[in-house]
């Protein structure tokens, strides 16, 4: 059937122009102004000398995608409130991103985070972490094109083809000509719109509700209000623990070692100035994740008793954001324009941080090793706005492809989830062992994306169970929307609960098929660290028992500064590693002294 919707009218068309037109005449600026973008450290690095307050908006807007707005409140619609306690998650990494990971980092200041892993694990190691990295951020941003697009059309009306070109060139043009100071600043506009957008909803169903105690009261009788699920059974969905754990490992794979996330964190010029952005960017994220969760059960307050699902009036929970504001909103002019340009801000936040990112990790891992390694700053500048912009039309080419791949969507989402384990799992290897050496760590590394990517695609997986929704209470469901007759037919009310499918038995699926989701990036960490260890364990009694060679001490420089110094033991590592690494005169010190004494 044809989804109905309110066609949006020309003060929604004038909000959306003014949004797009904005974030492009940003780019240009920077473009003009400053150094013009002449330098890599300027367009990659915004010359490191951002305020903290900026990158820390930034650092949630790359986070926060379209997609994630659209899909928390209908996760809190759908299946309950346990979701939220992930924010308890960040409260915890945070630290553990500013302290345990940033400076390093910040020590080594060169705008691919993979850089680290060529120091510590060589060259192949670092290759095989940015293909992983490339590849799942050329996908997601795909996706972060094309899915709020499908929503937007099914229930407004807006054009899919031209919300997605428009979207995709604007944050092309201005990432392209205006760099990571572009980036950010743009970033904390559409931060703004995107809570803008959540708290219009929040307060319409509040109102409609009759305060928020009513919503609280009609959303708690659905069994909506769920914080204390404490099994721990691990095929249960949501419970504290996947929030807690899995969330810990979600966040710190995102803003501890995700090439986004720390290369704004170099746009300033301390280490003390990047923690700080991480400390204001947890109340930032969790207030915009509390706001969209709440955004959620208000809206299932007012159609509790008459669900849009369930009335056919739109095909997916994704949708039910843009319905609820068409349909209690769609007479107030501009208001579904106001939330369509958060919508698309939370597009244009991910994608031009995506564009940004994917830039320097081309450049710098690729093709600087390969081409240009004599090519002059300027030129290679150039090169890396060349690069941006290719990936630019890539991201909205896959957007396009998106809608015929079908499946190909839940699989690309699936791996930004995966690989974030393996990766974070190789970086704490680096940082937090001197055991591990570049066999040990591209084994671990591989057996992790592999071991990851078969538990989050292998199948079949059970199927989700929602909570109920109810329909009993639809008066009249004809007389908000517009229908045709043959639309008419398809409609139909239900007043008894629909039918359930019978619970499968454990058997029926494979055990690792059967857990949560948010236990795939700790999987993958554990398998990464497990086969990292014993390979590398093999590997240097193995060099040891066939060479009389002493022990290489690794570069303090690369191990976290939380790393006890009475574990930091000398092991072996291949020579053009250290031929890299900068050396460490107190080490060199030790060394002599050492040596003096076994002379004596």
């Amino acid at each position: 059937m044809t989804e109905s919707y309110h066609g949006l009218d020309v003060v929604d068309y004038v909000i959306l122009s003014t949004l797009l037109l904005i974030s492009a005449s940003i780019g240009v600026y920077y473009r003009f102004s400053g150094g013009k973008q002449r330098t890599t450290k300027e367009y990659l690095l915004a010359d490191r000398n951002m305020s903290f307050i900026p990158v820390a908006f930034s650092l949630m807007a790359s986070f926060m995608s379209s997609i994630t707005l659209l899909g928390v409140s209908s996760e809190n619609y759908v299946y309950g409130t346990q979701f939220v306690v992930i924010n308890l998650a960040y409260i915890i990494g945070t630290p553990l991103a500013a302290y345990f990971y940033l400076p390093v980092f910040y020590k080594l200041q060169n705008a691919s985070v993979y850089k680290y892993l060529e120091l510590r694990f060589g060259v192949a190691t670092r290759l095989v972490a940015s293909v992983a990295f490339v590849t799942q951020m050329v996908l997601y941003i795909g996706i972060v094109l094309y899915a709020p697009a499908i929503a937007l059309n099914a229930v407004t009306g807006l054009n899919k083809i031209a919300s997605i070109i428009a979207v995709g060139v604007v944050c092309t043009f201005y990432s392209t000509i205006g760099g990571m100071k572009a980036v950010l600043i743009t970033d904390v506009f559409q931060s703004v719109l995107m809570f803008a957008s959540v708290i219009c909803v929040g307060i319409k169903g509040t109102i409609d509700a009759g305060g928020m105690d009513k919503v609280w009261e009609i959303a708690n009788e659905g069994g909506r209000i769920q914080f204390n699920d404490l099994r721990v059974d691990p095929s249960v969905r949501h419970t504290l623990w996947t929030q807690l754990i899995g969330g810990i490992f979600t966040f710190v794979s995102l803003y501890a070692v995700n090439q986004t996330q720390v290369q704004r964190l170099l746009t300033v010029n301390s280490l003390r100035k990047a923690q700080r952005s991480l400390w204001l960017n947890w109340p930032i994220l969790t207030a915009l994740s509390l706001t969209t969760s709440y955004a959620g059960i208000s809206m299932y307050s007012h159609y509790a008793n008459c669900d849009p699902l369930l009335e056919k009036r739109i095909r997916s929970p994704d949708q039910l954001l843009p319905y609820f504001v068409v349909d209690t909103m769609g007479h107030l002019p501009g208001v579904a324009g106001l939330f369509i340009a958060g919508i698309f801000s939370g597009s244009l936040s991910t994608v031009s941080s995506a564009l940004n990112s994917l830039a320097a990790v081309t450049v710098q891992d690729f093709l600087v090793p390969c081409c240009f390694k004599k090519t002059s700053d300027s030129r290679l500048t150039w090169i890396t706005q060349l690069v941006a912009l290719l990936y630019g039309a890539i991201s909205i080419a896959i957007a396009f492809v998106a809608e015929y791949l079908g499946g190909v969507l839940q699989a690309s989402l699936t791996i930004f989830g995966v690989v974030g384990g393996p990766l974070l799992a190789l970086f704490t290897l680096g940082m937090f062992s001197t055991v591990v050496e570049q066999k040990g760590a591209l084994t671990g590394l591989i057996s992790g994306l592999v071991f990851s990517l078969w538990v989050g695609f292998g199948g079949p997986k059970p199927p989700i169970p929602r909570l109920p929704l109810r329909n009993d209470g639809c008066s009249s469901f004809l007389n908000a929307t517009d229908y045709s007759s043959s639309d008419q037919l398809l409609l139909t009310v239900s007043t008894s609960p629909l039918p359930t499918l019978p619970t499968p038995t454990e058997d029926d699926y494979f055990p690792l098929y059967r857990i949560s989701y948010m236990w795939y990036a700790p999987l993958g960490f554990l398998v990464t660290i497990l086969v990292a260890q014993v390979v590398s364990r093999i590997v240097n009694a193995y060099q040891q028992s066939r060479s009389t060679s002493s022990l290489k001490k690794i570069n303090e420089e690369l191990l976290s500064p939380m790393f006890p110094q009475c574990f930091r033991t000398a092991r072996h590592l291949p020579d053009p590693i250290l031929l890299l690494t900068p050396r460490n005169e107190n080490c060199d010190e030790k060394s002599r002294q050492e040596q003096t004494l076994e002379s004596i």
